[in-house]
């Protein structure tokens, strides 16, 4: 469970790095639109986990594979941001969400199943 304080540096981290990502690093995403979803971070606050939502974008891998190669840059601007409200500045380790799509496939699932109506069960 997390405590008050990693909630906190979390919506922080969640804030500060979308503002990053669009203002510093748009052109990493090629024009796509990419959404933080959630922060959890180590219970010492040095590893945060950062996890991406992209949305109608075919090729996620790559844009993962291109926020992770940056992530020093990322952190060092955050870093800039976040130098008098946090100690330690957390190392990130980025990762795919998809949870919206798996939501999606369950309710797809769900959608096409068919269930025949029941019988009346009456004894004679």
């Amino acid at each position: 469970m997390e405590s008050k304080r990693q909630k906190q540096v979390g919506r922080l981290i969640q804030k500060d790095l979308g503002e990053i990502f669009q203002k510093d690093f748009k052109s990493l995403f090629a024009g796509n639109f990419v959404t933080i979803t959630d922060v959890k971070l180590s219970p010492d606050l040095s590893v945060a986990r950062v996890y991406l939502s992209f949305l109608k974008i075919d090729n996620r891998e790559e844009i993962l594979q291109n926020v992770k190669e940056n992530t020093k840059k990322i952190r060092g601007i955050f870093g800039q941001k976040a130098k008098n409200q946090l100690r330690i500045i957390p190392n990130f380790s980025f990762y795919i969400d998809d949870t919206a799509e798996y939501a999606q496939k369950i309710e797809e699932l769900f959608a096409n199943i068919h269930i025949p109506p029941a019988e009346d069960e009456t004894p004679e």
